[in-house]
């Protein structure tokens, strides 16, 4: 399963740069064109969109590599156990928190695409993709989580855990 969760995850970070390589391309376009005065049409609308793709395509590859930003301050400081028991509470919290916005971000997407939902401006975007973009990083944020919460549960138990990363 791990191994699904990051070849996934790594076709997402591929997305993700590629949607940012082409925004920073188009955004490169549009400055250079204002300064001509003809700015490139649907850049502010494109961008927005490959945002989405851009953040959630990245968040389980950090999450696989454990490069979240947290308070290491008190994490370092304490045992091994301690720690598997923070790592615990992170997981299964950060399962509720991905629960909630995929299933909510689901029933924004099944809507979006119902009344077909676009970006107002020169070039109407469709906002439904970047929707399930946000579900489906999620869903494979969640898989990460639940892979993670195994292995510090199982870690727990361990009298000499082995150091994760």
């Amino acid at each position: 399963m791990q191994q699904l969760v990051s070849k996934l995850a790594v076709f997402s970070v591929a997305l993700g740069s590629i949607g940012l390589l082409l925004s920073m391309f188009l955004g490169v376009g549009d400055v250079v064109g204002m300064q001509l005065r003809h700015p490139v049409p649907g850049t502010l609308e494109f961008t927005e969109s490959t945002m989405v793709l851009v953040v959630f395509g990245g968040i389980a590859w950090a999450q696989i590599r454990r490069a979240h930003i947290r308070v290491e301050l008190v994490y370092l400081q304490v045992g091994k156990k301690m720690r598997s028991a923070m790592d615990i509470i992170a997981s299964v919290a950060g399962i509720v928190f991905f629960a909630l916005l995929t299933w909510q971000g689901g029933l924004e997407a099944v809507y979006s695409w119902q009344i077909g939902e676009a970006t107002s401006g020169l070039l109407r975007f469709p906002l439904w993709p970047a929707r399930w973009i946000l579900v489906f990083g999620s869903v494979l944020m969640i898989l990460q989580f639940l892979l993670d919460l195994w292995h510090d549960i199982t870690r727990f138990g361990d009298p000499h855990p082995v150091e994760f990363g």
